[in-house]
């Protein structure tokens, strides 16, 4: 018995351990589920690759043109109160020391062209009496404003420096809530930074903010002084000019807005060319059509704005509107929203002519009028502190 062992034990031993390698191998062969087919099904289910994994080259880009702008002006502070007293005055007269203090703020702004025209926010050189512009390669040097435009919070300002590198300019009209968003400024102060998002909205508006908006909203992180810095794709390509944020702690919560490329090219064009902003009007000032005044005016269903008021001599005046009437339509296009009608108009060159269909009295009436030049805002007054 011994010596049958010793005799098959070797071959027997042998052929259980080739058996378990075939089997490893092979396990189609016995009716075990193959190893290969998992291993190269693997790789396509765990390994998906969506977009880049850094934003380094579109940084490369569109940084250079991204400036830090520090601006300053002189503010009147207030006397002494003894000096505005009567008696006080009566014996020294008008001749009491005045107070003044330098106040400097922060802002960021954009190289729109090799000229060396910058697009910046309004509010960040409102009022400024110098502006230093710092470029990102190290050069510094004072810039001269072109022209403003409160009623969208834009500025032109100029610098003559040699090898200004311009940003490339994408298309705002374009881009889709979810797209990567890089926002570029100089945030209090720190230097330049760059935070990421993504597109969170577009064509916000009444939001209190400009007379004009049509907002770009991104949750990349915008804070105090990146205002008037870029708003950039993820190739780099100018999207928006970074404007104002919704916070309540006075810091980043998520909720930017930026002004779109494409408004602020035309608002810069027009301001070099012409010195400000061309803009159609009809001087007439509107309110929505509730529900109460549509069933009284019979309008149940049907879009519109009333006429609230009328500027003497305008536009609106010559073509014979009147307080109280209904706008329906201009130029055909429905004027459900005041805002996006006012808006429209204001794209309408000055000296076209356009068609609005009003309601009055019950009645339909189709009125021509010739659209004027809106004029310019009312410079508002410097606060002394």
């Amino acid at each position: 018995m011994l010596k049958a062992l010793r005799f098959f034990g070797w071959p027997l031993l042998a052929g259980v351990l080739i058996a378990l390698l075939i089997i490893q191998r092979y396990p189609e062969w016995v009716g075990l589920p193959s190893l290969d087919v998992n291993l190269q099904q693997a790789p396509q289910t765990t390994i998906v690759q969506q977009g880049p994994v850094s934003y380094a080259d579109a940084v490369s880009i569109a940084a250079p043109s991204v400036v830090n702008l520090y601006t300053t002006k002189v503010i009147n502070k207030p006397a002494h109160p003894l000096f505005e007293d009567p008696q006080f005055r009566r014996f020294f007269g008008d001749n009491s020391p005045k107070q003044k203090r330098m106040e400097s703020s922060l802002g960021s702004g954009v190289i729109m062209s090799p000229e060396g025209y910058i697009l910046t926010n309004n509010h960040v050189t409102s009022g400024a009496d110098q502006i230093v512009v710092a470029l990102k390669d190290g050069r510094e040097t004072l810039a001269r404003v072109i022209g403003s435009d409160p009623e969208t919070d834009l500025a032109v300002l100029k610098i003559d420096l040699k090898n200004l590198p311009a940003i490339t300019v994408g298309r705002s009209d374009s881009i889709r809530i979810g797209d990567v968003a890089l926002a570029i400024g100089n945030p209090f102060g720190v230097g330049q930074t760059v935070t990421m998002g993504i597109i969170s909205a577009t064509g916000r508006n009444q939001l209190g903010l400009n007379n004009y908006e049509d907002f770009i909203q991104t949750d990349a992180a915008i804070n105090p002084g990146n205002s008037g810095g870029a708003l950039v794709d993820a190739n780099g390509n100018l999207t928006g000019i970074n404007t104002a944020i919704f916070s309540k702690s006075g810091g980043s919560q998520g909720i930017g807005f930026a002004i779109p490329v494409k408004l602020a090219m035309e608002v810069m064009k027009s301001i070099i060319e012409h010195g400000q902003v061309i803009r159609g009007w009809l001087g007439i000032e509107v309110q929505p059509l509730t529900q109460e005044l549509a069933e009284s005016f019979g309008l149940s269903g049907r879009p519109g704005i009333v006429v609230a008021g009328i500027f003497r001599d305008g536009p609106a005046q010559k073509a014979g509107l009147q307080l109280g009437d209904v706008i329906l339509s201009i130029d055909g296009e429905p004027a459900g929203d005041g805002r996006r009608s006012m808006n429209q108009v204001a794209r309408i060159k000055p000296t076209d002519k356009v068609t609005i269909q009003v309601m009055r009295n019950g009645k339909e009436l189709k009125l021509t009028a010739e659209i004027g030049l809106r004029p310019p805002p009312a410079p508002m007054k410097e606060k002394e502190e």
